[in-house]
């Protein structure tokens, strides 16, 4: 079953144990690893294994190396040099609760344990150590400066001035959209999906990590911080070119619909069992959170 709950239940499970000496930065792992939220990328994991034909369980250890690393970027993301905010999902972001450095040590022990656990003995005896080579590659690259870490990159020297759509559109892909498609991915090396099942996913989530985007800057605008659970009107705060202030809340919404027809046409190579995602995507394109 894809739920949050059962994912928090298994991200448990890879967590190291206290030994006395480095409580402080398992507990800081802990604390943003365990906060909550909607669990979207790994849900995408499970769901596209299943779908391939594979197994919840074999795909287990990839979806939370992938959440690892989102809740790491997550933590970073909050931190006084980069955004510096001070509420994530209705709580004290980490640096607040624990300070700057245990709160960069925590994120950079998620992002290291991240790797152990797609690399871990579990992993390897369900889904075989090609795939699992394979699975570490991946999520490197949809980690790293060809990936997330590129588009954050882009986003800190976007601030304070105007920037065109397509180096939007790059960001978003990159910052947002790299660990989108990895879930997508994942999920189908872990099933042994052949390449045209493979091209459909990322066809799929390459237009819901847009449209997740879009939607992200309209909630900005839209929303309100009880709702959201983070501080809303930070990109207006820092002068951040968004979908809203380059193409308006109505075009925004038609992109998004845009997107979310071709993410739920692409899933028409699988034969069946194609609900879930579906639904998703709708899910995604309607959130108000």
């Amino acid at each position: 079953m894809k739920t949050p709950e059962t994912i928090q239940e298994a991200l448990l499970t890879f967590l190291p144990a206290r030994d006395g000496l480095t409580d402080t930065v398992i507990e800081s792992m802990t604390y943003s690893l365990t906060a909550g939220g909607k669990r979207v990328r790994p849900i995408l994991t499970l769901a596209f294994a299943e779908l391939c034909g594979g197994t919840e369980e074999a795909a287990m250890p990839f979806a939370c190396a992938l959440e690892m690393i989102h809740t790491y970027s997550l933590i970073h993301d909050d931190l006084p040099c980069m955004d510096d905010d001070e509420l994530r999902r209705g709580k004290p972001t980490n640096h607040i609760v624990f300070g700057e450095a245990a709160a960069v040590l925590g994120g950079d022990a998620l992002l290291t344990l991240a790797f152990e656990t797609a690399l871990s003995e579990t992993a390897m005896k369900l889904n075989g150590a090609e795939t699992c080579v394979r699975v570490g590659r991946l999520l490197a690259e949809c980690a790293g400066a060809r990936g997330m870490v590129g588009g954050q990159i882009i986003d800190l020297e976007s601030e304070n001035r105007r920037i065109s759509l397509e180096r939007l559109e790059t960001m978003d892909r990159k910052k947002t959209g790299a660990l989108i498609r990895a879930a997508c991915l994942l999920g189908c090396l872990s099933a042994g999906a052949d390449d045209v099942r493979m091209q459909a996913a990322q066809e799929y989530a390459d237009c819901i990590g847009l449209a997740f985007q879009i939607v992200d800057d309209v909630l900005d605008v839209l929303s309100d911080e009880a709702t959201l659970g983070k501080p809303i009107g930070s990109d207006k705060d820092n002068q951040k070119s968004t979908y809203v202030s380059l193409l308006g809340i109505e075009e925004c919404r038609k992109r998004t619909a845009a997107l979310t027809e071709r993410a739920i046409k692409s899933l028409s190579v699988f034969d069946h069992g194609t609900e879930f995602l579906t639904d998703f995507a709708k899910k995604l394109r309607d959130r108000n959170k």
